[in-house]
């Protein structure tokens, strides 16, 4: 290979890059470093939003299409998630951020209409893969409080706080001249105001009357045609809810105080029934005691049997700390389901969508706090089905985050089938109903694996490939301690005030399916994976004592450095510890030493298929003061080890012989040169729950060791592992602006170095001894370029902090590349990576830019400004991984991924599934040839002619404010599918309007014959009578 002079190679790279850059030459001009060809360009890079996975956070509102079927979920912050089949989501976003209220599909027309806390009204058109707002209103002089868009009609009522009644129309978004003012609608006799419009909804055999409920306890019925009350309807106690028998002669409404008033039309005096669902029934006929409110009740009604009466809410008041309940009420029976969370909404789920014939129930949708649930109607015992979205993200709070992208092929079936007995039995056999939509064409066909620590001390292993989500496999860390049953009984995890479990970094070989995570109680743990069932008589278990000692330091008389801290495990000859050590152990003036914050189970434990625990490791008490939290933690498998570290030192550990290998104090790292001045400083002042997860990021304190948390941080014990006496001075110290994030190193052409590693293979199945002799003659898998090639030829270290990025050459150990990445911020996420056949370094900083920068030189190919640091959970879960994907917790509920790359975000619309898909509308019900004959059957309204401009006038300017939406028809060129969208659309119009052409077509030649028919029967009549007198008749 031809070798240049390091100058102009740095010349020609100098004048591409950005003033920020500062690379810099500093090893002698007589050595010469190889020329590497660096193939990404900033052309390559494009930063956006792909998908959001999991359960919205803080839920308001719900809406279903009966005929498309897709479910609809609004949010408190302006969010709306819809829902198809499962892999078909969508994400869109309120600008204003208010909270959305009502949800109204145009049910089986591809729109939905959104009704948001600060007043607006938006109509969303959903035929597109990124639904956008066609029109927006604001009302300027009245709030809203409740909508109702009848089916097939492009009318919509708007119930407001004054309780009035307003009209818009869908199509153009502009308001009728046609009203309904609160006065006119009460009695004139009554001198109160009946409250905000809580109810609205049309008669289903008759268009023209309307049922409107206001919050005091007046319902009334309202002739559209005459503008006037038929019927007015009074109850002592406030309305939540209304609903239709489907015959349109009765109605049900839920009040305050737990009861249900059913109604007859005709009969506006008193209730036909009152029931209390949940009220003790007292004897001598006294009304039964008040409940808490009935927030909703649905009234459904089949063929074959009794009406469904479905209510949430309603139980009595002595019911203190019972679950919330959903109650479905069928002929004689009840049933209470109780619920996790409290009920934000729900909504019976029919097989029409036509309000005046028999509903049919089969399922309910209740949307909750925090989970959504289905509930089998038809299957005895009301079953729920199981949930096919990934909306248990949160289960228990998520403290970290990795994501692995292009994993070996067989992970995602292994975890799979290990995942699949742990599925909870008892769901309803029928299939998941909420199945609208297409999915898209998944264009990435690398596997993805994204894994979650949570508080609880669980770990979660999630299928990403293709911008869906999927579990595959829980693992419960927190199995191999024992549980603390009072608050007595936990006098050593002062460390946290709660979750002692939690998780807080993770580290995963996936080629060797090795798993380390390190917890908030200072404490390790290993696991290997297995397809067999074991069980574990002793948990092996090491005990380190990792201390920072100051005492020489700020000592004047400069006295002796204290001898090297030595761990437990070097204490301990045998390599596994028969039984645990005592946890009961204190230095001789009382204080607490020696004890590590939790208790390892002393009972066999059975390890079903999955990950197996190979080995605990615990930081243990010293004079008095708890262990630090784990900072960085690093796994190999190809030598068995796993090195961690805190603020007072670094420990490596050989997992396989189950002993301590190193244990370094930071000023054994450093000897006199440590810059820092370090204050023993006690973590009990400076407690933090597991919710914060992470040592504070902006602290200027130094981690000596590599921070990092993805396999490729295991470099480092190539080197340490070695059989060599280790020396307190270990060498050169390389010094970086800030804590150090990431490490990694390149070979002599710039191509990342994979740590070495050991295959997979199955542990728990006995071997032949032909197959033992295989495996000690087998060497590890390693890429390292070492083997192959001279010892003298160049290696690059990549070393990334908060502040800055060096690359050094090794084995001169000169930095032939320096780049400042931030002068005023500090980097949360650094992550050296593949993408487009090359690599580069991807940092996300707390000022919310997100950049990526060329191995080895440095040079800056993208900065954006995307996301500011608003809480810790961003900090604790950003992560970028290969191919140009990255993630975070955009909410405690749900996960943002994102792309850099270009080529990704290009194809990003072929990927995105559809929601709408041409379904026919179900044929209406039949009226039957009495009701057709007598007028028995429902009555139709022409709302045109009652609420167009020509009969009711223009509306008032000042009450609404029309906004044409960015998917309106200017918006629409722009957010349309490209070229390819817009000819099926064209095609699919020309098919619809070649239909009606050919329907035009054949009822005009019935109308023809027809004529000609009735013509030859003139003309015979004709000539029938042609010469008689009128008397002959």
């Amino acid at each position: 290979m031809r070798k240049f002079n390091i100058r102009k190679v740095l010349d020609g790279l100098t004048a591409g890059s950005s003033s920020a850059s500062q690379q810099q030459q500093q090893h002698p001009s007589g050595s010469r470093e190889p020329e590497i060809q660096e193939t990404l360009q900033s052309e390559h890079f494009q930063l956006c939003k792909t998908v959001r996975h999991g359960f919205p956070y803080q839920p308001s509102a719900l809406a279903f299409d009966p005929v498309q079927k897709i479910l609809a979920v609004g949010t408190q912050t302006g969010a709306l998630r819809l829902f198809g089949r499962p892999g078909v989501e969508c994400y869109c976003q309120h600008d204003s951020g208010a909270a959305v209220i009502q949800l109204q599909f145009l049910i089986n027309e591809g729109a939905l209409v959104s009704a948001l806390a600060d007043d607006t009204l938006h109509l969303w058109n959903l035929r597109q893969k990124r639904p956008a707002i066609l029109h927006s209103l604001k009302f300027c002089r009245e709030r809203v409080t409740f909508c109702h868009l009848p089916f097939q009609s492009k009318w919509l009522y708007v119930g407001t706080e004054r309780g009035n009644i307003h009209i818009v129309n869908v199509e153009s978004f502009a308001l009728s001249g046609y009203v309904i003012m609160w006065n006119k609608a009460i009695e004139l006799s009554s001198k109160s105001h009946p409250g905000p419009v809580v109810h609205i909804s049309d008669n289903p055999m008759d268009e023209g009357k309307l049922l409107i409920g206001f919050e005091s306890g007046t319902v009334v019925l309202w002739d559209l045609k005459s503008k006037k009350a038929d019927y007015r309807y009074t109850y002592d106690e406030a309305i939540h809810s209304v609903a239709w028998h489907h015959e349109g002669k009765q109605f049900i409404c839920s009040h305050s105080d737990g009861t249900l008033t059913i109604w007859n039309v005709r009969s506006p005096t008193k209730p036909v029934q009152t029931i209390t669902p949940h009220g003790k029934q007292l004897k001598d006929g006294k009304k039964p005691e008040p409940c808490k409110p009935i927030l909703k009740v649905e009234f459904k009604t089949t063929r074959s049997g009794e009406p469904f009466i479905i209510l949430s809410g309603g139980l009595s008041y002595d019911t203190v700390g019972r679950r919330p309940c959903l109650t479905v009420m069928h002929g004689k029976s009840t049933a209470v389901l109780e619920m996790d969370y409290s009920i934000v909404d729900f909504l019976t789920l029919c097989e029409t969508p036509y309000p005046n014939d028999f509903q049919e129930p089969y399922a309910v949708v209740v949307l909750l706090e925090k989970d959504l649930v289905l509930i089998d109607l038809a299957q005895s015992g009301y079953p729920i089905f199981e949930n096919p979205y990934p909306l248990s993200i949160h289960e228990s709070p998520v403290t970290c985050c990795e994501y692995f992208a292009d994993c070996p092929v067989d992970l995602i079936p292994a975890l799979y089938s290990v995942g699949a007995r742990q599925k909870r039995q008892g769901y309803s056999k029928k299939e998941w109903p909420i199945n609208g939509g297409n999915w898209g064409l998944g264009a990435q066909s690398y596997p993805e694996i994204i894994i979650t620590g949570h508080a609880d001390g669980s770990v979660k292993f999630w299928d990403a490939s293709a911008i869906t989500l999927q579990v595959l496999y829980k693992l419960k860390t927190s199995k191999v301690f024992e549980k603390s049953r009072n608050k007595e009984d936990r006098p050593n995890t002062d460390i946290v005030d709660e979750d002692p479990y939690a998780i807080q970094i993770i580290s995963w070989c996936p080629e060797s399916r090795m798993l380390c995570v390190a917890g908030v109680s200072a404490h390790v743990l290993i696991y290997r994976f297995s397809k067999q069932e074991v069980i574990t008589e002793v948990i092996p278990m090491l005990e380190v004592r990792l201390l920072y000692e100051i005492n020489d330091i700020e000592s004047p008389e400069g006295e002796q450095p204290p001898p090297l801290p030595t761990p437990v495990g070097g204490a301990n000859p045998q390599p596994i510890p028969q039984s645990h050590p005592s946890t009961s152990s204190s230095s001789s003036d009382g204080l607490r030493d020696n004890v590590p914050c939790l208790k390892v189970k002393n009972s066999p434990l059975k390890q079903s298929p999955g990950y197996q625990t190979e080995l605990v490791i615990q930081l243990v008490w010293v004079g008095g003061e708890p262990p630090q939290q784990i900072t960085s933690l690093a796994v190999n498998s190809s030598y068995g080890l796993v090195v961690f570290g805190n603020c007072n030192g670094i420990a490596m550990v050989d997992y396989l012989q189950k002993a301590v290998l190193l244990n370094l104090g930071t000023i054994e790292l450093y000897g006199s040169n440590d810059p820092y001045r370090r204050e023993p400083r006690s973590p009990r002042k400076s407690r933090q729950p597991s919710g914060a997860g992470l040592c504070d990021i902006s602290e200027g304190t130094v981690v000596p060791e590599d921070r990092c948390k993805s396999p490729t941080s295991a470099k480092m014990s190539r080197k340490l592992s070695l059989p060599t006496d280790l020396k307190p001075d270990l060498g050169t110290i390389l010094r970086l602006k800030g804590a150090i994030l990431r490490m990694a190193f390149l070979d002599t052409t710039g191509c990342l170095v994979p740590p070495a590693y050991e295959p997979w293979r199955e542990h728990n199945v006995p071997e032949e001894k032909d197959e033992k002799e295989k495996l000690k003659k087998r060497r590890p898998v390693s890429v390292s370029p070492s083997s192959s090639q001279e010892i003298s030829e160049n290696q690059y270290a990549v070393i990334c902090s908060e502040k800055q990025a060096k690359v050094i050459s090794l084995p001169t150990q000169n930095c032939v590349y320096k780049q400042n990445i931030t002068e005023t911020s500090f980097v949360l996420r650094g992550d050296i990576v593949a993408l487009s056949n090359s690599i580069c370094l991807a940092c996300f900083c707390a000022n919310g830019h997100i950049m990526t920068f060329s191995l080895p030189s440095l040079r800056p190919l993208l900065d954006v400004y995307y996301l500011p640091l608003t809480n810790m959970r961003i900090a604790r879960t950003f992560c970028f991984t290969n191919n140009g994907q990255a993630l975070y917790l955009v909410s405690p509920t749900e996960i943002q991924r994102l792309t850099y790359s270009q080529e990704t975000c290009e194809n990003l619309q072929e990927m995105l599934g559809e929601l709408f898909t041409p379904v026919e509308t179900p044929e209406a019900p039949n009226r039957g040839f009495f009701k057709g004959l007598f007028g028995g059957g429902a009555q139709s309204l022409d709302r045109e002619e009652l609420f167009g401009e020509s009969s009711s006038g223009k509306a008032s300017r000042s009450l609404a404010q029309h906004i044409p939406g960015p998917g309106s028809i200017e918006g629409v060129k722009g957010a349309a599918s490209g070229v390819v969208g817009e000819l099926a659309r064209a095609r699919l119009a020309l098919d619809e309007r070649g239909q009606k052409l050919s329907d035009l077509e054949e009822r005009t030649a019935a109308m023809l014959s027809s004529a000609d028919s009735f013509s030859k029967h003139a003309h015979e009549m004709m000539l029938k009578y042609k010469d008689k007198k009128w008397y002959q008749f």
